[in-house]
């Protein structure tokens, strides 16, 4: 059982194990939960913290024990008693599903996925199942070097919840550490379609971010958030994104787009969290049905307008160029045309070398 930050109460109806345990010599007069983090390695500190408050730790022996709750009892060498290790949300994440999963590309190192809206990459709070991580976890079993033997099942990079399109994953250890150099030098080109707010007035193209003393970190005023932060002042990491005018639409008061609205192509050449949005509402277009940086649920959007459109790269082990594009799903695509707008147009070559990505496949 892996070790686990998450509620000690947290069991469900997982059968729970109780382990007897016996003070060493060498951990006389440490604190219980020292010392049982000594004995129960797999746990962390914390974890027995809670497991103690909740009264699963007992203390003496068989039939005569006496439930200890406070973590700072200090324990004596011989002393023996039993812990109720009992099975978290973590600790049961990491299991295969079966899951019907879009697959775009597959070989024996690579799989490339075009993901769903709703569909949550990596368990978290919140959640511990139906994630793409178990998806792939259920699909790659009884390979020889399988997807639980990599770390995070193969993931290299994530999408949000709610935005769709794109991902690679990685399917051996040789191509995960190929995938990761690749992503962190930026040669890996990642391009978005994304509905943005308020008609496009400015350049047709236009870089945000990535100067020295601007990035992207926790807003201060709502650590729920990421912002366009001063990196003098505020933790984060610099961020650039290319934004590129592939069309406007005209205002429509009436369905709540009085300054119009416009279809972007966006390029990452960083992979900061949120870094599209973030950087699309920071200047004054946050993204249709994006209520979390200001975005309207509009023309039947329910969630944010992004979508990971093409990906191109170089296989890690080949060196094969390979490009994908995965259109956009139905609610994208009918938000287009009910504003009048051709994602068909992203299919042109990009008018500017930045918006390439290095060494463009």
């Amino acid at each position: 059982m892996a070790a686990d930050e998450g509620e000690a109460g947290d069991a469900g109806e997982a059968e729970l194990e109780r382990r007897p345990w016996r003070i060493p010599p060498e951990l006389h007069g440490q604190r219980l939960d020292r010392a049982l983090s000594e004995l129960v390695p797999e746990f962390s500190r914390s974890y027995l913290q809670q497991l103690i408050e909740a009264g699963a730790v007992t203390l003496g022996p068989q039939p005569s024990q006496l439930v200890v709750r406070k973590s700072a009892h200090k324990v004596r060498a011989g002393e023996v008693g039993t812990i109720e290790l009992r099975p978290t949300p973590q600790s049961q994440a990491f299991k295969p599903e079966v899951m019907d999963l879009d697959i775009v590309h597959e070989d024996a190192h690579l799989l490339v996925i075009h993901k769903p809206a709703g569909l949550v990459v990596h368990p978290a709070p919140g959640n511990w199942s139906g994630t793409l991580l178990n998806g792939l976890l259920g699909r790659d079993q009884g390979r020889g070097e399988v997807a639980a033997q990599l770390p995070r099942a193969g993931i290299v990079h994530r999408l949000d919840k709610d935005t769709s399109g794109l991902m690679v994953v990685a399917r051996t250890r040789v191509a995960m550490e190929a995938l990761v150099r690749m992503i962190a030098a930026r040669e890996v080109s990642r391009q978005y379609l994304a509905l943005a707010h308020r008609a496009w007035n400015g350049p047709v193209l236009r870089d945000v971010g990535g100067a020295a003393q601007e990035g992207i970190g926790r807003d201060p005023a709502n650590r729920l958030r990421m912002a366009v932060v001063d990196l003098a002042r505020h933790p984060g990491k610099p961020a650039l994104t290319t934004f590129e005018l592939l069309g406007n639409a005209a205002p429509r008061p009436d369905e709540g787009l009085a300054q119009g609205a416009c279809l972007l192509r966006c390029t990452l050449h960083t992979g900061r969290t949120h870094q599209i949005r973030v950087h699309a509402a920071s200047i004054g277009h946050p993204l249709l049905g994006d209520g979390v940086y200001g975005g309207a649920p509009v023309v039947g959007l329910r969630r944010q307008a992004l979508h990971a459109w093409r990906l191109a790269l170089r296989h890690p082990v080949s060196g094969e160029a390979l490009v994908f594009h995965a259109p956009p799903p139905d609610d994208l695509a009918k938000a287009c045309a009910a504003l009048g707008l051709d994602y068909n147009a992203a299919q042109e070559t990009p008018k500017s070398p930045l918006s390439r990505g290095p060494k463009d496949a």
